[in-house]
Protein backbone atom coordinates (compact mmCIF):
# COMPACT_ATOMS: atom_id res chain seq x y z
CA UNK A 1 0.00 0.00 0.00
CA UNK A 2 1.69 3.21 -1.16
CA UNK A 3 1.68 6.30 1.03
CA UNK A 4 1.39 9.85 -0.25
CA UNK A 5 4.19 12.22 0.86
CA UNK A 6 2.79 14.81 3.22
CA UNK A 7 4.15 18.27 4.01
CA UNK A 8 5.49 18.48 7.53
CA UNK A 9 4.25 21.25 9.85
CA UNK A 10 7.80 22.62 9.90
CA UNK A 11 7.92 22.88 6.10
CA UNK A 12 4.47 24.51 6.01
CA UNK A 13 5.50 27.06 8.64
CA UNK A 14 8.69 27.82 6.73
CA UNK A 15 6.77 28.36 3.48
CA UNK A 16 4.26 30.64 5.23
CA UNK A 17 7.08 32.66 6.80
CA UNK A 18 8.70 32.96 3.38
CA UNK A 19 5.53 34.38 1.83
CA UNK A 20 5.13 36.80 4.74
CA UNK A 21 8.71 38.02 4.30
CA UNK A 22 8.20 38.51 0.55
CA UNK A 23 4.93 40.40 1.12
CA UNK A 24 6.53 42.57 3.81
CA UNK A 25 9.33 43.58 1.45
CA UNK A 26 6.98 44.13 -1.48
CA UNK A 27 4.23 45.99 0.41
CA UNK A 28 5.81 49.48 0.28
CA UNK A 29 6.19 49.10 -3.50
CA UNK A 30 2.60 47.88 -3.80
CA UNK A 31 1.36 50.90 -1.84
CA UNK A 32 3.35 53.27 -4.06
CA UNK A 33 1.87 51.67 -7.19
CA UNK A 34 -1.64 51.87 -5.71
CA UNK A 35 -1.09 55.54 -4.86
CA UNK A 36 0.06 56.26 -8.41
CA UNK A 37 -2.90 54.37 -9.88
CA UNK A 38 -5.41 56.19 -7.66
CA UNK A 39 -3.80 59.56 -8.39
CA UNK A 40 -3.88 58.83 -12.13
CA UNK A 41 -7.53 57.83 -11.87
CA UNK A 42 -8.38 61.05 -10.01
CA UNK A 43 -6.53 63.29 -12.47
CA UNK A 44 -7.37 61.45 -15.70
CA UNK A 45 -10.81 63.05 -15.89
CA UNK A 46 -9.47 66.59 -15.73
CA UNK A 47 -9.77 68.60 -18.92
CA UNK A 48 -6.66 70.71 -18.41
CA UNK A 49 -7.31 72.91 -21.45
CA UNK A 50 -10.83 73.75 -20.29
CA UNK A 51 -9.52 74.32 -16.77
CA UNK A 52 -6.85 76.74 -17.97
CA UNK A 53 -9.32 78.51 -20.25
CA UNK A 54 -11.72 78.98 -17.33
CA UNK A 55 -9.34 81.60 -15.89
CA UNK A 56 -9.17 80.38 -12.31
CA UNK A 57 -8.98 83.30 -9.91
CA UNK A 58 -5.89 82.16 -8.01
CA UNK A 59 -5.36 83.68 -4.56
CA UNK A 60 -1.98 82.30 -3.41
CA UNK A 61 -2.11 83.96 0.02
CA UNK A 62 -4.64 81.32 1.05
CA UNK A 63 -1.86 78.74 0.78
CA UNK A 64 0.00 80.58 3.54
CA UNK A 65 -3.10 80.45 5.74
CA UNK A 66 -3.43 76.73 4.95
CA UNK A 67 0.16 76.13 5.99
CA UNK A 68 -0.37 77.93 9.30
CA UNK A 69 -3.50 75.94 10.16
CA UNK A 70 -1.85 72.60 9.32
CA UNK A 71 1.25 73.55 11.32
CA UNK A 72 -0.99 74.49 14.25
CA UNK A 73 -2.76 71.12 14.02
CA UNK A 74 0.53 69.24 14.32
CA UNK A 75 1.71 71.42 17.21
CA UNK A 76 -1.56 70.83 19.08
CA UNK A 77 -1.34 67.10 18.43
CA UNK A 78 2.22 67.03 19.73
CA UNK A 79 1.24 68.95 22.87
CA UNK A 80 -1.61 66.52 23.60
CA UNK A 81 0.71 63.53 23.29
CA UNK A 82 3.35 65.31 25.37
CA UNK A 83 0.94 65.93 28.25
CA UNK A 84 -0.07 62.25 28.19
CA UNK A 85 3.56 61.09 28.24
CA UNK A 86 4.54 63.42 31.09
CA UNK A 87 1.47 62.37 33.07
CA UNK A 88 2.67 58.75 33.17
CA UNK A 89 6.19 59.71 34.20
CA UNK A 90 8.22 60.16 31.02
CA UNK A 91 10.91 62.81 31.07
CA UNK A 92 11.54 65.56 28.56
CA UNK A 93 9.89 68.89 27.92
CA UNK A 94 6.73 69.45 25.91
CA UNK A 95 8.93 70.92 23.17
CA UNK A 96 10.82 67.60 23.00
CA UNK A 97 7.60 65.66 22.55
CA UNK A 98 6.33 68.11 19.92
CA UNK A 99 9.62 67.68 18.02
CA UNK A 100 9.23 63.89 18.21
CA UNK A 101 5.64 64.23 17.00
CA UNK A 102 6.82 66.15 13.94
CA UNK A 103 9.54 63.55 13.28
CA UNK A 104 6.97 60.76 13.48
CA UNK A 105 4.65 62.71 11.21
CA UNK A 106 7.42 63.10 8.65
CA UNK A 107 8.11 59.36 8.69
CA UNK A 108 4.40 58.72 8.21
CA UNK A 109 4.46 60.87 5.06
CA UNK A 110 6.21 58.07 3.21
CA UNK A 111 9.91 58.31 3.97
CA UNK A 112 11.75 55.08 3.02
CA UNK A 113 11.47 53.42 6.42
CA UNK A 114 9.99 50.12 7.57
CA UNK A 115 9.16 51.73 10.89
CA UNK A 116 5.98 53.76 11.29
CA UNK A 117 6.12 57.25 12.72
CA UNK A 118 4.07 56.22 15.75
CA UNK A 119 6.53 53.45 16.59
CA UNK A 120 9.43 55.85 16.10
CA UNK A 121 8.14 58.40 18.59
CA UNK A 122 7.06 55.72 21.08
CA UNK A 123 10.51 54.10 21.07
CA UNK A 124 12.55 57.31 21.01
CA UNK A 125 10.54 58.88 23.84
CA UNK A 126 11.69 56.12 26.21
CA UNK A 127 15.26 57.39 25.79
CA UNK A 128 14.59 61.06 26.61
CA UNK A 129 16.05 62.35 29.87
CA UNK A 130 14.95 65.35 31.93
CA UNK A 131 17.21 67.71 29.95
CA UNK A 132 15.75 66.56 26.63
CA UNK A 133 18.84 64.58 25.59
CA UNK A 134 18.71 61.06 24.23
CA UNK A 135 20.29 58.38 26.41
CA UNK A 136 21.63 54.95 25.45
CA UNK A 137 21.72 55.85 21.78
CA UNK A 138 23.29 52.51 20.81
CA UNK A 139 20.35 50.65 22.37
CA UNK A 140 17.96 53.13 20.73
CA UNK A 141 19.42 52.41 17.29
CA UNK A 142 19.02 48.68 17.92
CA UNK A 143 15.37 49.13 18.89
CA UNK A 144 14.64 51.35 15.89
CA UNK A 145 16.13 48.93 13.38
CA UNK A 146 14.30 45.85 14.62
CA UNK A 147 10.59 45.08 14.62
CA UNK A 148 8.96 45.68 17.99
CA UNK A 149 7.66 42.64 19.84
CA UNK A 150 5.44 44.11 22.54
CA UNK A 151 5.04 40.65 24.04
CA UNK A 152 8.69 40.77 25.10
CA UNK A 153 9.09 44.56 25.37
CA UNK A 154 10.14 46.31 28.56
CA UNK A 155 7.41 47.85 30.78
CA UNK A 156 8.70 51.30 29.87
CA UNK A 157 8.33 50.65 26.14
CA UNK A 158 4.87 49.15 26.63
CA UNK A 159 3.86 52.22 28.60
CA UNK A 160 5.10 54.51 25.83
CA UNK A 161 3.17 52.59 23.17
CA UNK A 162 0.05 52.68 25.35
CA UNK A 163 0.14 56.48 25.45
CA UNK A 164 0.58 56.64 21.67
CA UNK A 165 -2.51 54.43 21.44
CA UNK A 166 -4.45 56.70 23.83
CA UNK A 167 -3.40 59.71 21.75
CA UNK A 168 -4.61 57.99 18.59
CA UNK A 169 -7.93 57.05 20.23
CA UNK A 170 -8.49 60.67 21.20
CA UNK A 171 -7.78 61.67 17.62
CA UNK A 172 -10.22 59.05 16.35
CA UNK A 173 -12.90 60.30 18.75
CA UNK A 174 -12.44 63.89 17.57
CA UNK A 175 -12.52 62.79 13.93
CA UNK A 176 -15.76 60.82 14.39
CA UNK A 177 -17.46 63.55 16.41
CA UNK A 178 -16.61 66.16 13.79
CA UNK A 179 -17.81 63.84 11.03
CA UNK A 180 -21.04 63.22 12.94
CA UNK A 181 -21.63 66.96 13.32
CA UNK A 182 -20.92 67.40 9.61
CA UNK A 183 -23.52 64.75 8.76
CA UNK A 184 -26.07 66.46 11.01
CA UNK A 185 -25.46 69.76 9.21
CA UNK A 186 -25.22 68.49 5.64
CA UNK A 187 -25.98 64.78 5.56
CA UNK A 188 -29.27 65.34 3.75
CA UNK A 189 -27.26 66.25 0.64
CA UNK A 190 -25.59 62.83 0.74
CA UNK A 191 -28.72 60.75 1.25
CA UNK A 192 -32.11 60.83 2.94
CA UNK A 193 -30.62 58.98 5.91
CA UNK A 194 -27.48 61.15 6.09
CA UNK A 195 -28.71 63.35 8.93
CA UNK A 196 -29.90 60.34 10.94
CA UNK A 197 -26.48 58.75 10.48
CA UNK A 198 -24.90 61.91 11.88
CA UNK A 199 -27.04 61.74 15.01
CA UNK A 200 -26.23 58.02 15.36
CA UNK A 201 -22.46 58.52 15.04
CA UNK A 202 -22.44 61.45 17.45
CA UNK A 203 -24.67 59.59 19.91
CA UNK A 204 -22.49 56.47 19.84
CA UNK A 205 -19.33 58.50 20.48
CA UNK A 206 -20.92 60.40 23.38
CA UNK A 207 -22.29 57.15 24.86
CA UNK A 208 -18.85 55.50 24.60
CA UNK A 209 -17.28 58.49 26.35
CA UNK A 210 -19.83 58.31 29.17
CA UNK A 211 -19.29 54.55 29.64
CA UNK A 212 -15.50 54.94 29.85
CA UNK A 213 -15.85 57.88 32.27
CA UNK A 214 -18.17 55.80 34.52
CA UNK A 215 -15.68 52.91 34.52
CA UNK A 216 -12.86 55.26 35.55
CA UNK A 217 -15.01 56.91 38.25
CA UNK A 218 -16.37 53.68 39.77
CA UNK A 219 -13.87 52.26 42.26
CA UNK A 220 -14.30 48.49 41.63
CA UNK A 221 -14.17 48.90 37.84
CA UNK A 222 -11.14 51.19 38.07
CA UNK A 223 -9.37 48.70 40.34
CA UNK A 224 -10.11 45.92 37.86
CA UNK A 225 -8.66 48.06 35.06
CA UNK A 226 -5.54 48.68 37.16
CA UNK A 227 -5.10 44.93 37.71
CA UNK A 228 -5.45 44.39 33.97
CA UNK A 229 -2.78 47.02 33.30
CA UNK A 230 -0.54 45.40 35.93
CA UNK A 231 -0.92 42.07 34.16
CA UNK A 232 0.30 43.65 30.92
CA UNK A 233 3.16 45.39 32.78
CA UNK A 234 1.70 48.87 32.25
CA UNK A 235 0.86 49.72 35.85
CA UNK A 236 1.64 53.43 35.40
CA UNK A 237 -0.71 53.89 32.41
CA UNK A 238 -3.85 54.67 34.44
CA UNK A 239 -3.03 58.38 35.10
CA UNK A 240 -2.69 58.93 31.34
CA UNK A 241 -5.93 57.09 30.63
CA UNK A 242 -7.70 59.21 33.26
CA UNK A 243 -6.25 62.40 31.76
CA UNK A 244 -7.76 61.39 28.43
CA UNK A 245 -11.12 59.84 29.34
CA UNK A 246 -12.18 60.68 32.91
CA UNK A 247 -14.85 63.26 33.76
CA UNK A 248 -14.62 66.23 33.23
CA UNK A 249 -11.31 65.97 31.35
CA UNK A 250 -13.01 63.97 28.60
CA UNK A 251 -15.10 66.99 27.62
CA UNK A 252 -12.02 69.17 27.23
CA UNK A 253 -10.18 66.42 25.37
CA UNK A 254 -13.12 65.97 22.98
CA UNK A 255 -13.29 69.70 22.25
CA UNK A 256 -9.51 69.82 21.77
CA UNK A 257 -9.55 66.78 19.45
CA UNK A 258 -12.38 68.27 17.39
CA UNK A 259 -10.42 71.52 17.22
CA UNK A 260 -7.32 69.75 15.86
CA UNK A 261 -9.31 68.08 13.10
CA UNK A 262 -11.15 71.32 12.36
CA UNK A 263 -7.76 72.95 11.73
CA UNK A 264 -7.10 70.34 9.02
CA UNK A 265 -10.53 71.06 7.55
CA UNK A 266 -9.66 74.76 7.45
CA UNK A 267 -6.45 73.80 5.65
CA UNK A 268 -8.43 72.11 2.88
CA UNK A 269 -10.94 74.98 2.83
CA UNK A 270 -8.10 77.49 2.36
CA UNK A 271 -6.60 75.34 -0.44
CA UNK A 272 -9.95 75.47 -2.23
CA UNK A 273 -10.15 79.23 -1.67
CA UNK A 274 -6.69 79.58 -3.21
CA UNK A 275 -8.26 78.26 -6.44
CA UNK A 276 -11.21 80.63 -6.12
CA UNK A 277 -13.74 78.10 -4.76
CA UNK A 278 -15.92 78.58 -1.69
CA UNK A 279 -16.88 75.08 -0.57
CA UNK A 280 -19.57 74.53 2.10
CA UNK A 281 -17.87 73.81 5.42
CA UNK A 282 -20.30 70.95 6.16
CA UNK A 283 -19.15 69.20 2.97
CA UNK A 284 -15.56 69.27 4.21
CA UNK A 285 -16.70 68.15 7.68
CA UNK A 286 -18.13 65.04 6.03
CA UNK A 287 -15.46 64.35 3.42
CA UNK A 288 -12.26 64.76 5.43
CA UNK A 289 -13.29 62.67 8.49
CA UNK A 290 -14.53 59.92 6.16
CA UNK A 291 -11.18 60.06 4.38
CA UNK A 292 -9.33 59.80 7.72
CA UNK A 293 -11.15 56.54 8.42
CA UNK A 294 -10.22 55.22 4.97
CA UNK A 295 -6.58 56.14 5.58
CA UNK A 296 -6.49 53.67 8.47
CA UNK A 297 -6.35 51.01 5.74
CA UNK A 298 -2.80 50.58 4.37
CA UNK A 299 -3.88 51.26 0.79
CA UNK A 300 -1.76 54.20 -0.32
CA UNK A 301 1.26 56.22 0.75
CA UNK A 302 0.05 59.00 3.06
CA UNK A 303 -3.33 59.04 1.33
CA UNK A 304 -2.03 60.16 -2.07
CA UNK A 305 -4.53 59.22 -4.74
CA UNK A 306 -7.10 57.97 -2.26
CA UNK A 307 -7.55 61.50 -0.92
CA UNK A 308 -8.04 63.03 -4.36
CA UNK A 309 -10.48 60.34 -5.51
CA UNK A 310 -12.55 60.46 -2.31
CA UNK A 311 -12.79 64.23 -1.90
CA UNK A 312 -13.60 64.91 -5.55
CA UNK A 313 -16.51 62.44 -5.36
CA UNK A 314 -17.88 63.84 -2.08
CA UNK A 315 -17.57 67.55 -2.89
CA UNK A 316 -19.13 67.03 -6.32
CA UNK A 317 -22.44 66.49 -4.47
CA UNK A 318 -22.24 70.14 -3.39
CA UNK A 319 -21.47 71.31 -6.92
CA UNK A 320 -17.72 71.75 -6.47
CA UNK A 321 -15.79 71.17 -9.69
CA UNK A 322 -13.98 67.80 -9.27
CA UNK A 323 -10.97 69.13 -11.19
CA UNK A 324 -10.57 72.00 -8.72
CA UNK A 325 -11.03 69.58 -5.81
CA UNK A 326 -8.22 67.38 -7.13
CA UNK A 327 -5.90 70.38 -7.45
CA UNK A 328 -6.81 71.58 -3.95
CA UNK A 329 -6.34 68.08 -2.56
CA UNK A 330 -2.88 67.76 -4.11
CA UNK A 331 -2.03 71.16 -2.62
CA UNK A 332 -3.35 69.94 0.75
CA UNK A 333 -1.06 66.91 0.58
CA UNK A 334 1.94 69.06 -0.34
CA UNK A 335 1.23 71.47 2.52
CA UNK A 336 0.99 68.52 4.92
CA UNK A 337 4.45 67.35 3.87
CA UNK A 338 5.88 70.86 4.19
CA UNK A 339 4.30 71.27 7.63
CA UNK A 340 6.11 68.25 9.09
CA UNK A 341 9.49 69.17 7.61
CA UNK A 342 10.62 70.58 10.99
CA UNK A 343 10.73 66.92 12.03
CA UNK A 344 13.68 66.49 9.66
CA UNK A 345 15.77 68.65 12.00
CA UNK A 346 15.19 66.21 14.87
CA UNK A 347 15.96 63.20 12.66
CA UNK A 348 19.15 64.76 11.28
CA UNK A 349 20.20 66.00 14.71
CA UNK A 350 20.00 62.48 16.11
CA UNK A 351 22.11 61.20 13.24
Amino acid sequence: MSSQPQATPKATTKATSGWKAILKRAWPTIRILLSIALLWKATSGIDWHALLDSEIQMQPWWFLAAGLTMLSAFICGGLRWGFLMRKVGFQGSLANFVALYFAGGLINQGLPSTLGGDSYRAITATHLNSSGKLTEEKALNEELHHSVDLGHATPKLRLSFSMVLVDRLLGLAGNNLLGGIGLILGGATLAAWGKDLGYAVTGIMIFAGIVIAVILAWGPACNLLQKLLDRFQMKHALPGIKLAFSWPMNVGQAVFAIGIHFLTILTLLFCLKAYGVDAPIEALMIGLPALSLLLMLPISISGWGLREATLSSVLALWGVNPSITVLASISYGAITVLSVLPGAYFLLKRK
